[in-house]
């Protein structure tokens, strides 16, 4: 009896313990209801509405894998597209394993929040799922949108540029190059690559962004194979960081720069015809505007650059000796052949040029071939010149007489009964500089030794930068 009331009471107990636990249930049902709802409160959205939604909202869409930039510690970052736009999405959430599911072309669902980074639109803290459909976006051509307002509607798209020249960065030692490891210069390989491309006047930088191309892949090597004045197409997305700095993935070179002369080669070239030469600084002329004249020469021969495109700030890198690479025309004016319309790199090298003896070679036709060379004369005589007023002078201020100090200083020399005409060109040896000063003390019959460069005006007219008085 005993054992039946007991078990009696035990089976009440357990019947009691089951409905208390029912009872209990029905509270969580009710709570997960609103979790369903929950889930249905922010919609997939079409990219119109989520270009609109505001930052740090919660934004749900569907799109296709395009490229995977990296993964890390079950964190990816991708570049994802549908039909009518694109989206970065920043360390989403993904194990190891489903980020090798994620092909080109593979369609996902991502929920997270719209953030803003340095100008670049991002989805971040978010998750994903695979869901069925593929497709894999054509590259849209948006270079004609480059430096307008409505590129930035196109923003982490596939994309591509086409004929877009490379310029020059500067590295971390002032050397002009075609590209850098790092934004800055200061990286090594595997690092990020930085590259300058121009556009109708307009230069824009462009990068190889390392985890999403890393230095084994082609785009990554065709990069440090540039030379500045390539043409270049390219293909990437179009990432933003304070402005547009696309992430190429692809490059083309579509037209090789030129090709270095050699000063035979260049001598050799017609007149109007594009030349790029390679030269060392001999002497810095003048800088106006932006604009530098300077005297380069290498072993062979030597360059007169005419008005070559040049900021204040690589003007006084130009000291006498440095290496540059010249693009530039051929011409000629009243028998001077000088490169004009020119642009410059500077590139490791330095080379200063001994003065050649060309005394013996005046009168003679040879002289020519050594135009723009820093050269020397011996033991000519002061002849004289006539100034405005009818006397008998050693210089002129201007070819006429009729300047000023600080003009131009014009001197007839001789040799051997050939008189000949030479200069202090003021925009090269101003009346600062000891040559100026030494040509107003000279006396007609003086005989002098001189070093310049052998500058042409309808005949030889050497821009004369030392004299010294014999004897």
């Amino acid at each position: 009896m005993k054992r039946f009331t007991a078990l009696l009471m035990a089976l009440m107990l357990v019947f009691a313990l089951v409905g208390c636990a029912k009872t209990e249930e029905k509270p969580s049902e009710s709570a997960a209801e609103p979790t369903e709802a929950a889930s249905e409160e922010v919609a997939v959205m079409t990219y119109e509405e989520y270009a609109a939604a505001e930052l740090d909202s919660e934004v749900v869409i569907e799109a296709y894998v395009q490229a995977k930039q990296s993964w890390w510690e079950d964190k990816a970052t991708v570049y994802a597209q549908d039909e009518n736009g694109a989206y970065f999405l920043y360390d989403m959430a993904c194990s190891e394993e489903d980020y090798e599911k994620l092909t080109v072309g593979t369609k996902i669902r991502v929920k997270g929040y719209k953030a803003e980074w340095s100008g670049e639109v991002e989805i971040v803290d978010a998750t994903f799922e695979i869901i069925e459909g593929n497709y894999v976006a054509e590259a849209m051509d948006v270079t004609e949108l480059l430096g307008t307002d409505e590129l930035i509607a196109h923003q982490n798209k596939f994309v591509s540029f086409k004929g877009m020249t490379v310029a020059p960065s500067t590295d971390a030692d002032g050397n002009e190059v075609a590209y850098l490891y790092k934004w800055d210069g200061s990286g090594q390989d595997g690092d990020d690559l930085y590259f300058n491309v121009s556009l109708n006047g307009n230069v824009y930088n462009f990068t190889v962004e390392s985890y999403l191309t890393d230095s084994s892949t082609e785009v990554y090597n065709a990069v440090k194979n540039l030379k500045v004045g390539d043409v270049v197409d390219m293909e990437g997305f179009l990432y933003w960081y304070e402005g547009v700095n696309p992430h190429i993935t692809s490059l083309v070179v579509t037209a090789s720069a030129p090709a270095v002369m050699s000063y035979a080669e260049y001598a050799a070239a017609a007149l109007d015809s594009e030349v790029v030469i390679e030269a060392y600084v001999q002497a810095k002329q003048s800088w106006w505007e932006d604009k530098a004249t300077v005297y380069a020469q290498d072993e062979d021969g030597a360059y007169f650059l005419y008005d070559m495109a040049c900021s204040a700030e690589d003007y006084e890198k130009l000291t006498v000796g440095t290496k540059i690479r010249v693009t530039g025309y051929k011409a000629e004016w009243s028998g001077e052949v000088e490169i004009v319309d020119a642009t410059f790199e500077i590139i490791d090298g330095n080379f200063v040029a001994e003065a050649m003896d060309v005394t013996a070679l005046l009168g003679t036709d040879e002289l020519i071939n050594h135009q723009n060379k820093f050269v020397s004369f011996k033991g000519m005589t002061v002849e004289a010149s006539k100034d405005a007023d009818g006397n008998e002078v050693a210089y002129l201020y201007k070819w006429d007489g009729s300047g000023q100090d600080g003009d131009d200083l014009y001197f007839f020399v001789s040799l051997n009964g050939q008189t000949y005409q030479f200069t202090v060109e003021s925009y090269l040896c101003d009346n600062t500089t000891e040559v100026y000063n030494a040509v107003k003390n000279l006396k007609i019959g003086d005989v002098i030794d001189m070093e310049g460069f052998l500058y042409w005006y309808e005949g030889v007219n050497p821009h004369i930068t030392a004299v010294t008085v014999a004897g």
